[in-house]
């Protein structure tokens, strides 16, 4: 991986001076010459970090010069209505070392009128937790995307999520369904899923995850399995794929033809999009086209590590996802979140 540094430096130099002169709102002929300069397949020349930053740059260009906002020159008079936002309370795997083996547990504002009441929601949820935490003595720190990361078990997270999810819908009147990113390929070891407390068998992780929905009423399990086991992701979802979105994040890796494989198999219902995995807007656009014609969902991500940009907001927007899954405080997931709001208030 090339310093990001570097990088930039050798994309002013080289790459952006062939740039100037060209079309704004030919986006497509723009990222074109992207993959043209690169030569690689997947931005290992000039670093998918440049290539997505020079891509969405020319799209807010060419939104600029008609003076109109992102979400609506790239989503048209079809981007009128915003995604829920899907976000951390509690983490652990690796983003927070001695915590939870699941990485991450999620709430979504199911019966939120929008993203904006969401919003809200799911920081009185992160508050919540973070009292019950204290009242059982385990409150510590944050990982890296805001989330409580105490050293407890994973069936603790679930019940004390699912206590302050009670308490925050009481006082609310608002449902809120939990959600989870397990990151299996973390816990893969070959053999066998190796959990702090338990060591699972291919089978026994499906029907584990599939007891988990019920148990929880889970509306979302995201890489539930290892990212090369595209059949067992197909058993997972041919169980729970009526009630709950089996998400592919490892799985599919923004990637067009992980994505047409999983399609095939009927891996999942549901694909993460991480416009920076990718390289351009032209191939997110052609991921999420992909996975909405074959009736699948989308949900626009953040990564763990991040800027205050919010044009992930005006994507989610733009291109119909169902959740915007960027953390629920910190200044970084916090920008994106009002950015959210802001959209919302246009529409």
């Amino acid at each position: 991986m090339r310093p990001p540094r570097e990088a930039v430096e050798d994309a002013r130099k080289n790459l952006i001076p062939s740039l100037i002169g060209e079309d704004a709102h030919d986006q497509i002929t723009f990222d074109a010459l992207l993959r043209d300069y690169d030569a690689t397949p997947n931005f290992s020349s000039i670093g998918a970090n440049v290539a997505v930053a020079l891509s969405l740059a020319c799209a807010k260009a060419a939104a600029s010069s008609l003076d109109i906002e992102l979400f609506r020159y790239l989503g048209g008079a079809f981007a009128t209505e915003t995604p829920l936002p899907l976000g951390n309370v509690i983490g652990g795997g690796a983003h927070a070392s001695g915590a939870t083996s699941i990485q991450e547990f999620l709430v979504v504002p199911t019966g939120a009128s929008g993203a904006t009441e969401g919003v809200f929601v799911n920081a009185a949820v992160h508050r919540a937790v973070k009292k019950i935490l204290q009242a059982q003595g385990k409150l510590s720190g944050k990982g890296d995307e805001g989330a409580w990361a105490p050293a407890i078990s994973d069936i603790e997270a679930f019940d004390i999520i699912a206590s302050a999810i009670d308490t925050v819908s009481d006082e609310t009147n608002v449902e809120v369904r939990m959600g989870i990113d397990v990151a299996a390929s973390e816990l893969w070891d070959g053999e066998r899923y190796r959990y702090k407390d338990a060591a699972r068998t291919r089978e026994d992780q499906i029907a584990y995850m599939a007891d988990l929905v019920d148990r929880y009423n889970l509306i979302y399990i995201e890489d539930p399995l290892f990212e090369e086991d595209f059949d067992a992701f197909a058993d997972l979802t041919e169980l729970v794929g009526d009630r709950c979105l089996i998400c592919g994040d490892d799985l599919f890796v923004t990637n067009v033809e992980r994505i047409t494989k999983g399609i095939e198999t009927g891996a999942a219902n549901c694909v993460l999009i991480k416009p920076n995995q990718i390289g351009t807007l032209t191939d997110t656009f052609e991921a999420i086209h992909l996975a909405r014609e074959s009736g699948m969902e989308t949900v626009m991500s953040h990564r763990s590590g991040e800027t205050t940009d919010a044009t992930i907001a005006h994507l989610a927007t733009a291109f119909g996802c169902i959740f915007l899954k960027t953390g629920v405080v910190g200044g970084e997931r916090i920008a994106k979140l009002n950015e959210l709001i802001r959209i919302e208030e246009l529409i």
